[in-house]
Parts: C-alpha cells; sequence; structure tokens
C-alpha cells in the first residue's frame, strides 16, 4: 500500500511538472473542426499523416516559391459534413470557415473559396514544409493558400477550423 502511494504522488509530481514546464502557446497535436458540421471531427496528426496528401507551392514572405504538403482542406471538411459542391448555394453561401491558430491569429474563408466547384485552386493543411515534418515553432499544421498576392492567410499553428453564418 506504501508503495502504490509513492508511485500515485510520483506520477502526479511528474503530471504537475510537466504542465508547469509546458512551452505557452505551443501548438496541440491536432486540429478540431467543428460549428455549422454534422459531425465535428478532432484529427492528430497520425489521422492527417494516414490521409491523402496534395502538394502546392506558395510564394513565402520571402518572395521565394516554397512547397507544402497536407490534405485538402475541403476534404477535411467534407468529412465533418459541410455544406460543399451542389448543396453550397443560396443561404449556404453566407457561411464562412474560421480558422484559428495557436497564438490567437485568426483568418477566414467563404466556403466558396475552398470549394473545388467554385474554384480550381486546392487550399491545404500541411503537415510537411519541403518534405519535411513543420518545425514546432509553426507546426504541426499549417494553412497552405496558393495563388495569393500575400501569404497572409498561410498561417501557423492551425488548431481549430469553425464553420459558421455569417448572420450569426
Amino acid at each position: 500500500m506504501k508503495f502504490f502511494r509513492r508511485y500515485i504522488s510520483f506520477i502526479f509530481l511528474c503530471t504537475c511538472f510537466l504542465r508547469l514546464n509546458a512551452q505557452p502557446g505551443a501548438a496541440a497535436a491536432y486540429v478540431k473542426i467543428s460549428g455549422e458540421v454534422t459531425k465535428p471531427l478532432t484529427l492528430s496528426a497520425t489521422d492527417l499523416a494516414n490521409m491523402k496528401h496534395t502538394t502546392v507551392n506558395i510564394k513565402g514572405r520571402d518572395g521565394k516559391e516554397h512547397s507544402y504538403s497536407g490534405v485538402p482542406l475541403q476534404v477535411l471538411l467534407e468529412l465533418a459534413g459541410v455544406t460543399t459542391g451542389s448543396e453550397l448555394r443560396g443561404e449556404n453561401l453566407s457561411k464562412y470557415l474560421l480558422v484559428k491558430c495557436a497564438d490567437g491569429y485568426e483568418v477566414v474563408f467563404s466556403l466558396a473559396e475552398i470549394d473545388n466547384s467554385f474554384t480550381d485552386r486546392i487550399i491545404v493543411l500541411a503537415d510537411a514544409y519541403e518534405n519535411k515534418p513543420i518545425v514546432a515553432e509553426k507546426g504541426p499544421f499549417q494553412l497552405a493558400v496558393p495563388d495569393e498576392k500575400k501569404p497572409a492567410r498561410s498561417c501557423f499553428q492551425v488548431t481549430e477550423l469553425i464553420i459558421k453564418y455569417a448572420k450569426d
């Protein structure tokens, strides 16, 4: 019994130590998809790694082309039951995606900007940069948005994708 109490105390102290020494603002190793969805999801880095990847090139802040590999955003939204394709009309066109990042940064996309029935552009939730895992300061997930003049919506440390109505 004494050993068991010491073991529990040791586990408790280790847990407290890990919490106290956690990096503030560090990105979680998962991304949530919530809001106006039929199936809210929480996807881990492993879940995303096991999905089919697409590679896109975007112009970085340095003015050079960079390669990102990840899962197309539309695929992830379809998994969560977001309105896409032929259903994306009328009132549904007022829905948008709010992307939240670990550092508080947020960006917005209309669903039509993501849907392949409206655009040929493929936006990916990337887990690889230049064929290597994304570094901790910018990952584990980064949104890669090709064909934009500024890379402002290609955000780092993505933690949540929320579907909302503009009228909310």
